[in-house]
């Protein structure tokens, strides 16, 4: 498990550099999409035209008003398969920004994401999100072929995330606030992309302290245990994709992946505009 998590996470910032670049904000600009329209209609357009209700109950930690807002009207001046085009340019021009096509061990890294991706696919019930990814056809060109497999990689580990999360009784605002009481985000960025109202956001840290989650702003020692729990468990969910890699497998690409998602930092594609 410990290889896998590695492998996931050693890639992560090559799927996760398409909500911060330029080049998607620029494309779904192109189409008629501002502000937060972009990312709500990139990350759904696998759904094809869906409800927003769908959109809300899949994006487990958004604020259900920033959903309907950011919408509200998107698909009234685009199609799904116009932004699912924008996405995957976008991406592919960013991936080539970082130098990502001139690694030497792109093919064998392609070669195993692809294998685990295919291998979630074989699981993918109960994970919608991740299931309408996996209805994509395969891109070409390898640069593409490494972020639609992680793309899918992320999406299988984020639907089991959110069934972890459900299971435990964790919504989705608190889950928010339990991540900001670790540190690893600064809290002012996640209140931010999520939207949710400071009366609300007190509320759910209240609920938190009560449950005797939260110590003030803080993990308390049951929070880290359950959180640690969460993750473990996720991790736990994720193994269906990696096992057809073997430890041998998943050990190689988790040495490989580091040098990926050191170009992504490198080239500044994960920062904020």
């Amino acid at each position: 498990m410990k290889a896998a998590h590695a492998a996931w996470r050693g890639l992560e910032p090559v799927h996760g550099m398409i909500y911060f670049v330029p080049e998607a904000r620029r494309r779904y600009a192109e189409l008629g999409l501002s502000g937060r329209a972009g990312y709500f209609t990139s990350r759904s357009a696998a759904f094809g035209r869906a409800s927003v209700e769908l959109v809300v109950s899949t994006f487990y930690n958004f604020n259900p008003d920033l959903v309907r807002r950011a919408l509200d009207g998107a698909w009234d001046v685009t199609t799904p398969q116009h932004v699912l085009d924008a996405r995957y340019a976008a991406a592919d021009e960013a991936l080539r920004r970082a130098g990502l096509h001139e690694l030497p061990a792109l093919d064998e890294v392609v070669a195993l994401t692809r294998r685990a991706a295919e291998s979630a696919c074989e699981h993918a019930q109960g994970r919608a999100l991740f299931a309408a990814h996996a209805a994509l056809p395969w891109p070409q060109e390898p640069v593409l072929r490494l972020w639609h497999a992680q793309t899918l990689l992320r999406e299988f580990r984020g639907d089991g995330h959110v069934a972890c999360l459900l299971s435990e009784g964790v919504g989705g605002l608190e889950a928010l606030i339990l991540h900001a009481a670790t540190g690893e985000v600064p809290v002012d960025f996640l209140k931010a992309s999520r939207a949710w109202p400071e009366v609300e956001w007190a509320d759910a840290q209240q609920r938190l302290r009560e449950r005797g989650l939260l110590d003030g702003d803080s993990l308390s020692a049951d929070g880290v245990a359950l959180r640690r729990h969460i993750e473990d468990r996720t991790d736990r969910l994720a193994l269906p994709a990696y096992a057809a890699l073997g430890d041998a497998g998943c050990e190689r690409l988790a040495e490989l992946a580091s040098a990926f998602g050191r170009a992504v930092v490198r080239a500044g594609l994960l920062k904020p505009g």
